[in-house]
């Protein structure tokens, strides 16, 4: 590109990127001027040299993926796609930061083409560009051939000193040099400069040793030298076995007189003095604002248009490598179309275990079917496969350069496990899923939180989802967590309380492309929950349903549970019965699928005139809900204990005869 971007050239672009984020930031009066005026020399040298994208076709397969992890800086991106060609107009960019806007304050998926992931939490970029970069090794040990390749693209990304402290980061770092990601490049802006001033007031660690240590290929340069940049990307493409870290020493705010390497300039904009200061020093005209000369959008739409040349190449080749292996072109479709068979929850009703089963084995035994029927279907636990039960039989592991399997250890990395696998999900045909014990939620719910806000099918597998973990004892039982799930804005949690239930859980999880799913799992057996005739699992998709009703009685209550808990409403049910109470008893798999029906089908199942009795492990936050009526609530506000969950039921009231007890006592209080 040498002939397109001369030296001349290129200082102007770099100036303009510089100038659009300023010009941005002080106009909307927020924003971080200061990230995008010290990366604009990375950012243009990648984006003018390196970077193999289609404005026109932003969804190109082969494209290279660029993530900005530092998602501060968005107006860097903003800039790099409006000059790029991208449908990114300068009303957005004028708009940035405001309401209804595409350029919102941190780059948000869905809103402009060339964003490839929600990013602002820091760490959270670089760990989904991890798992892009995964996902992309595994589609091309699937699809390359001798004859073409349609899988060669990197994943580029540009980090900051806060994505280096953040231990997300560290532990997707650490599993991307095990497995050898040789198509990842990081670009790190190594300015030790944050919010509260120089990094050394935290931070005096060599980075570079320690991604060393990681496994990974590094470089250090100076960020503004742009033969340097270009020579350091480069070799990062270079280098197969190993991901790249190109450590970037670079000013931030770069050209500002008074502000340049000084923290003012990181979170706010420079002002408008220190704006036309920074205008004159570095010689650029103070009117008009959002100026861009007409050499830089010459350069770049000459760029665009060779790069288009290269998107019409692979599509011509791909369609012969189509012709020539029928078999790969038919799975290449079928990962990236996610056709649902229409006998889908048959297909898992049909292996369930034919006895009383921990619904943790059930899943287990539907994932198996799932990944016959899913090509792209992929996962692993943090370290906890054997008892989650979330192995695929019959397939191979990922191991490091060795990408042909579809299990993957994410090692005891919850975090980093969460943020990779919506990489894998946003990178597009893989249906990833990912398990550890329910109470370890906690270590993934900012990577749950932005797959739920990417709106990305990723399915999070749960298990020991209770007290009734038994004798690990209150670290590892959880309370608090099912509410606490709730609460995540898109994010069906499911609960099951048997096997057919489950396989309704894994089916909706599989259905619903548009979100995540988190389904919740036991440890210990539950009996296989009696239905009548006329069931239907699309009851198990209205999050409530009528599971017994005494025949021909006066109503006086409604049970309703979830999980492991129904199987003990229906037992306090028979003793309530003997006592002359008659309670329906309702099986709430999922809490907001019930709350999204409308009113006529909310009050078939729990009517408004009757009182309500939730039973539950957990505790109560987000019940009231249900009703209006009278509610008691018989679960756990408190931690638990270790003993045997036998005992555990006992000391807590989860008994057949203390449910009885209990609520017999509460409605003669009425």
């Amino acid at each position: 590109m040498s002939e397109l971007f001369t030296p001349e050239v290129d200082q102007l672009a770099v100036n303009t990127i510089r100038m659009l984020a300023v010009d941005a930031v002080q106009k909307a009066n927020s924003g971080h001027p200061g990230m995008p005026m010290g990366m604009a020399d990375c950012a243009h040298i990648l984006w003018s040299r390196i970077l193999k994208y289609d404005p026109q076709y932003p969804q190109w397969p082969n494209r290279d993926r660029f993530v900005l992890s530092a998602g501060h800086g968005s107006m860097l991106l903003y800039a790099m796609l409006h000059l790029a060609g991208y449908d990114v107009t300068i009303k957005d960019i004028k708009d940035f930061r405001q309401w209804g806007s595409r350029t919102a304050g941190h780059p948000e998926l869905g809103l402009l083409p060339g964003v490839e992931t929600t990013t602002g939490p820091l760490g959270q970029g670089f760990a989904n560009g991890v798992g892009m970069a995964l996902a992309a090794k595994m589609a091309g040990a699937r699809f390359n051939q001798k004859d073409f390749s349609p899988v060669t693209h990197h994943i580029f990304g540009i980090v900051s000193d806060g994505d280096m402290m953040e231990g997300v980061a560290c532990e997707a770092a650490s599993l991307a040099g095990h497995y050898q990601l040789g198509n990842l490049v990081y670009l790190y802006d190594d300015n030790q400069i944050t919010i509260e001033g120089n990094t050394n007031l935290s931070f005096s660690e060599d980075v570079a040793k320690r991604f060393q240590s990681y496994g990974w290929h590094t470089i250090s340069i100076n960020g503004h030298d742009h033969s340097a940049i270009q020579n350091a990307l480069e070799a990062g493409i270079q280098e197969v076995q190993r991901p790249t870290l190109i450590l970037a020493k670079t000013h931030i705010a770069f050209g500002s007189p008074n502000k340049q390497d000084t923290a003012a300039s990181h979170g706010a904009p420079l002002g408008e003095e220190e704006v036309a200061l920074t205008k004159k020093n570095l010689g650029w005209p103070l009117e008009p604002t959002f100026h861009i000369p007409e050499q830089v959008l010459t350069a770049f739409q000459k760029r665009a248009k060779f790069l288009q040349d290269e998107y019409n190449t692979w599509q011509e080749d791909f369609a012969q490598w189509k012709k020539k292996h029928p078999k790969l072109s038919e799975q290449w479709n079928k990962m990236h179309q996610k056709a649902i068979p229409n006998d889908l929850e048959k297909q898992f009703v049909e292996v369930l275990p034919n006895k009383d089963a921990a619904t943790r084995v059930s899943s287990g035994k539907i994932l198996q079917k799932a990944a016959l029927l899913f090509p792209g279907f992929c996962g692993g636990s943090a370290d906890l496969s054997p008892s989650t039960k979330s192995l695929i039989e019959n397939e191979t592991s990922i191991l490091a350069n060795q990408f042909d399997g579809r299990n993957i250890h994410f090692g005891i990395r919850e975090h980093g496990m969460g943020s990779i696998l919506n990489g894998l999900a946003l990178y597009g045909g893989f249906i990833p899923y990912g398990s550890t014990f329910f109470v370890f939620s906690d270590y993934m719910r900012p990577a749950i939180r932005l797959a739920s806000l990417m709106k990305q099918q990723v399915i999070f597998i749960f298990t020991h989802d209770s007290i009734f973990v038994g004798e690990d004892g209150p670290t590892h039982q959880l309370v608090e967590h099912l509410a606490a799930l709730r609460a995540i804005p898109g994010l069906t949690v499911i609960r099951p309380a048997d096997g057919v239930e489950t396989a309704a859980a894994w089916a909706f999880a599989l259905r619903k492309q548009d979100g995540p799913t988190a389904i919740c799992l036991t440890r210990q057996n539950v009996p296989p929950l009696p239905r009548a005739t006329e069931f239907s699992v699309q009851s198990v998709y209205k999050g409530a349903y009528v599971l017994s009703k005494p025949e021909l009685k006066e109503i006086q209550a409604i049970l309703i549970a979830s999980g492991s808990e129904v199987s003990l409403a229906l037992e306090a049910q028979k003793r309530l019965q003997i006592k002359g109470i008659n309670v329906t008893v309702v099986s709430m798999p999922c809490l907001s699928l019930f709350l999204d029906q409308d009113e006529n089908y909310r009050d078939s199942v729990i009517p408004r005139n009757l009182p309500v009795i939730f039973i539950e492990a957990g505790i109560s936050q987000g019940i009231h809900a249900l009703t209006r009526s009278s509610i008691l609530h018989i679960g756990m506000n408190r931690f638990g204990a270790s003993a045997p969950a036998k005992i555990l039921a006992e000391k807590f009231g989860f008994t057949p005869e203390a449910v009885a007890e209990k609520v017999g006592d509460w409605l003669r209080s009425l």
